[in-house]
């Protein structure tokens, strides 16, 4: 069913948020569209925060609702947006993340390998716009920062995009962590836009500086938090033993869109050939989280030890312990650590790294490169904010902050 009014509905961000009709309509109620409302935005999160459980199509729609907000500012400053601009800008956000697989970047790389969900997003972008005649042309130039006004590519994608400015206030808001309530209403009010680039007037530096604050906080806190790093790490290595059993033959209960996937490694140029009369592409936009965890609480009582093992940790809730680190894990540790995991579950020691599992995680609040976020003084003079904030001058935000991972099971049952 389509619409073609505007309708209204009532966000528990935003509050009461306007859905354009015609080709926004159409775009909101296509089944591609309609299968974020089954993907989590924040993956696994709700294993620590318990009211995380909001999804994907809630954020696109929010993103869609501050695109049309920020062009509303920017026509107040004089800036030409023609009705088409706006809308096919509205397009553009509302499909950004269109490509996002079961728990989101929880598991990106694992149902398919190496493929990312901007690469998917743009996929599934070409085939909307066959669907539509194309009429989503100037969208995807948009997405690909074609499109001749930039500044329209700056509010989709930047280090000040308001796919940002949602998430961190719809995160915070379900999670419950209050570092992530930014002040976007004003953000979005002080922006502006100099030679066809999106900037910020002088007086919303404080704005935007609490602004990358609380992104660095968020990661810390809610997306890197330890106990997510162990849920995220405990299902992809669910669905790494799952993949190796399926392509040695097992037979995995799983639904059709999953078990093409645990049976097949397939590469982007793949995604449209058909196999067996159904393309990847096709299977991929039938998979969400649902399809996930049923299969995992069937797999828990797999005759694969490894398997059963791994998916009633995740079910019953007992992750892994997460260890971070300045520096690199002593290597005789991690092998006691594996010895002691295998002896204690009883998992064959060829078996072990889907158990013990080390790695790096980064948080980079910001990157003063050609993305810049710059501040617009008195005679359109331009200063980038890391050059005239003395707050993000501190080491925190002047490089990536890398800390080295270890995950393993909690072999006390007291802990």
């Amino acid at each position: 069913m389509e619409f073609n009014k505007a309708k209204i509905v009532n966000d528990p961000v935003h509050g009461f948020i306007t859905l354009p009709g015609g080709i926004i309509g159409k775009l909101i109620e296509h089944a591609y569209l309609q299968r974020l409302r089954n993907i989590k935005q924040t993956g696994l999160t709700y294993l620590v925060y318990p009211g995380a459980c909001h999804n994907r199509l809630q954020h696109a729609l929010g993103a869609m609702h501050l695109m049309s907000q920020a062009i509303d500012v920017l026509r107040s400053k004089g800036h030409n947006i023609t009705r088409e601009e706006a809308e096919i800008a509205m397009c553009a956000i509302l499909l950004h993340d269109v490509g996002h697989g079961p728990f989101s970047h929880a598991l990106e790389c694992s149902i398919v390998d190496n493929i990312h969900h901007e690469e998917l997003s743009k996929l599934i972008m070409l085939q909307l716009n066959i669907e539509l005649e194309g009429k989503l042309d100037l969208a995807i130039d948009i997405f690909d920062n074609n499109y001749k006004k930039h500044f329209l590519y700056d509010l989709v994608s930047s280090q000040l995009d308001v796919d940002r400015m949602d998430y961190l206030r719809r995160d915070s808001f379900f999670s419950g962590v209050a570092e992530g309530m930014i002040g976007l209403e004003r953000i979005i009010k002080m922006l502006d836009v100099v030679n066809d680039a999106l900037v910020v007037e002088a007086k919303g530096i404080y704005s935007i500086e609490k602004f990358l604050i609380s992104r660095h906080l968020m990661y810390w806190q809610v997306y890197l938090h330890k106990t997510v790093i162990a849920a995220e790490q405990l299902m992809v290595q669910i669905l790494r033993r799952a993949k190796y059993l399926s392509q040695q033959g097992e037979t995995l209960f799983a639904t059709p869109a999953l078990s093409f996937f645990l049976k097949n490694n397939i590469s982007l140029n793949e995604f449209l050939v058909p196999d067996k009369g159904t393309t990847p592409f096709e299977h991929f936009i039938n998979l969400s989280d649902s399809d996930i965890e049923s299969s995992v609480k069937v797999w828990a009582y797999h005759a694969d030890k490894a398997l059963s093992t791994l998916c009633r940790m995740i079910v019953n809730r007992q992750l892994f312990r997460t260890e971070l680190s300045k520096t690199p894990f002593d290597l005789a540790r991690i092998e006691q650590i594996r010895n002691s995991t295998a002896n204690s579950l009883d998992i064959p020691y060829n078996a072990i790294d889907y158990f013990v599992i080390s790695g790096e995680v980064s948080n980079k609040a910001y990157t003063h490169d050609n993305q810049s976020i710059m501040i617009k003084y008195n005679n359109d003079n331009l200063e980038d904010i890391f050059n005239v904030s003395d707050m993000l001058s501190a080491k925190a935000f002047n490089e990536i902050t890398r800390k080295f991972m270890l995950c393993y099971p909690k072999l006390n049952k007291n802990e």
